[in-house]
């Protein structure tokens, strides 16, 4: 069961990337939104799955990438539901919605991106937990860990204010941005599918 979990959670994560990348070329925000989510949720059943099958001595590196993954799915659902709720459905006043649409580079923005940093986070401590068995789970192991870099830019950028509906071209910036951190995340999650799929094998052999 926790083998299943694990690469389902990768697979949703892995579709969730792939789906977001296609909807955010073709325009179609809902999709990117709802997709987003998925990412969310995949993540956090990947990190049960890195926990669970992680190395014995870095227990408290996977308990801080499962709080801090359940952190960012939070945030991540709640700005995204938000979108395909209040947002869609045209039901907010001027104000609000210059508070709460994602496209106005206010408050959703920003909570979006400190979901990302903490994302990050979290796959900088699952890195951790990899039992590097082969080339490729170092692989996994470094992109994982790598990733944590993000957690910086995404911290810092929402205080410098570098994105607004004044900026001219700051929709394919943020495009082009999301679609190099969309190529990036593709192979953390086919190598987590591999690395999940292996544990039953190295179990036995133990």
């Amino acid at each position: 069961m926790d083998k299943k979990l694990s690469m389902v959670g990768a697979a949703v994560n892995l579709a969730g990337v792939l789906l977001f990348a296609v909807s955010m070329l073709a325009g179609l925000l809902p999709i990117c939104y709802l997709s987003s989510i998925f990412i969310a949720w995949g993540l956090v059943l990947m990190n049960c799955g890195f926990s669970r099958f992680g190395r014995l001595e870095a227990r408290a590196a996977a308990l801080c990438a499962l709080v801090f993954g359940g952190m960012y799915a939070l945030c991540n659902t709640f700005v995204y539901f938000i979108q395909l709720t209040a947002v869609a459905n045209d039901a907010l006043s001027e104000e609000a919605r210059n508070l709460l649409d994602y496209n106005q580079f206010g408050l959703m923005f920003d909570l979006d991106l400190l979901g990302y940093c903490l994302m990050a986070v979290s796959t900088l401590f699952a890195g951790l937990t990899i039992d590097v068995r082969d080339k490729q789970d170092k692989w996994l192991k470094a992109l994982l860990m790598i990733h944590g870099i993000f957690a910086v830019t995404c911290f810092v950028m929402p205080m410098l204010g570098l994105f607004s509906t004044d900026m001219q071209g700051a929709e394919w910036i943020g495009t082009l941005i999301l679609e190099f951190w969309c190529a990036y995340f593709i192979p953390v999650g086919l190598l987590s599918l591999r690395y999940f799929n292996r544990q039953e094998l190295h179990e036995t052999a133990a």
